[in-house]
């Protein structure tokens, strides 16, 4: 019964911080939700005894959201004024709350749902290790080579938009001055 309830909580609060990341115009509340929603997705991991899993789920996925975090960090203009555009807090997370009971009432009454079916088999990390490295070997490596293409594209992406030439700096209006190792 703890299991199921659980489930029933993490699955709720997941879809919540997925969906604050949707509707969130602030990109470090975006990726604060993000972050907490794969925390949370861990939980599913640790509910079926996939320890393993969990632990990767959250320094692999958690740490990339983290690094975006830091990106989002540099990028957001601290200056600028936050305006925040979604007044009705209260309300939405009144309906969330209402939502959330009537989830616990419903799993608190229902004997259909079991998940002592799902965890039948105890897979332990060395058995984990063998399937990836022997009979999944060519996705693994396959899944290695586009999270490699993937950083070089932001990083491709990244240098293009960062350059800039000694016209474009000269002709603004700042207060931005180009040194050279002539000029002093």
């Amino acid at each position: 019964m703890f299991e199921l309830i659980a489930f029933y909580v993490f699955a709720a609060l997941t879809l919540c911080a997925f969906l604050i990341v949707v509707i969130s115009s602030n990109i470090l509340y975006a990726l604060t939700a993000l972050a907490f929603g794969m925390i949370l997705i861990s939980g599913f991991f640790f509910l079926l005894s996939a320890d393993f899993l969990g632990v990767v789920q959250i320094i692999v996925y958690t740490g990339a959201v983290v690094v975006m975090y830091a990106f989002g960090m540099m990028f957001f203009d601290s200056n600028k004024e936050v305006k925040e555009r979604f007044h009705n807090q209260f309300f939405v997370f009144s309906i969330a709350g209402v939502i959330l009971l009537a989830l616990l009432i419903i799993v608190g009454n229902a004997e259909s749902f079991k998940l002592d079916d799902i965890a039948t088999k105890d897979m332990s990390t060395e058995a984990l290790a063998h399937l990836l490295f022997n009979k999944y070997l060519v996705c693994f490596e396959a899944a290695a080579v586009m999270l490699l293409m993937a950083m070089i594209a932001g990083i491709a992406a990244g240098a293009n938009r960062v350059k800039l030439n000694e016209e474009d700096i000269s002709n603004t209006d700042s207060n931005v001055h180009l040194y050279t190792k002539d000029s002093k």
